[in-house]
C-alpha cells in the first residue's frame, strides 16, 4: 500500500533513503523493492544529504554514521530534516514525491497462507511487513471466565 503524501514524515523519509545502507546492502532490500525503486532510494538519499550536509558538525557526523550503515545517527538527521522540510515546503514536496515512487515500487507478497481449523477451533492468520506489528485479540471475558 502506498503511503499518502501527508503521512510521509521525516523519519519515514530517512528510513527509505538509508534502508539499503542500514540493512546490509541491497540484498534484503532488493527482495522487497523493484530496481527502479532502489534507484529512487539513492536519489532520495542524495537529495537529503545535499540539503543537510554542512548545517552543523553534529549533522555531518550523523550523516556519516548513516552512510556507514549505523542507525545511531538517524535521530539527529530526522530532527534536522524535519526543520528543513518546514522551512522549505517545495523541498519537502519533492522528497515526498520520490518517497511515493519508492513505495509504489514495493514488491507485494502474494504468497498464500493455508490453515485448516477443526472442531469449533479459532484460527488466525496475519502477515506483517518487517518491523510491522500485528495486534490480535481472541477472547474477551466480562466478569468471570466461562
Amino acid at each position: 500500500m502506498v503511503e499518502p503524501a501527508s503521512t510521509l514524515t521525516a523519519a519515514i523519509l530517512i528510513d527509505l533513503a538509508f534502508r539499503k545502507l542500514v540493512e546490509a546492502g541491497a540484498g534484503e532490500v532488493g527482495k522487497k523493492f523493484t530496481e527502479t525503486a532502489l534507484k529512487r532510494m539513492d536519489d532520495l538519499r542524495q537529495a537529503i544529504v545535499a540539503r543537510l550536509r554542512g548545517r552543523s558538525e553534529k549533522v555531518d557526523e550523523a550523516l556519516a554514521k548513516l552512510e556507514q550503515g549505523d542507525k545511531s545517527g538517524s535521530e539527529t538527521v530526522v530532527k534536522n530534516l524535519d526543520v528543513v522540510m518546514d522551512e522549505y515546503p517545495e523541498f519537502a514536496n519533492e522528497l515526498k514525491a520520490i518517497a511515493q515512487e519508492i513505495n509504489a515500487g514495493k514488491l507485494q507478497d502474494n504468497s498464500s497462507m493455508t490453515q485448516n481449523v477443526y472442531d469449533n477451533a479459532t484460527g488466525i492468520q496475519a502477515k506483517a511487513e518487517q518491523g510491522g506489528t500485528q495486534y490480535i485479540g481472541t477472547h474477551q471475558y466480562f466478569g468471570t471466565n466461562p
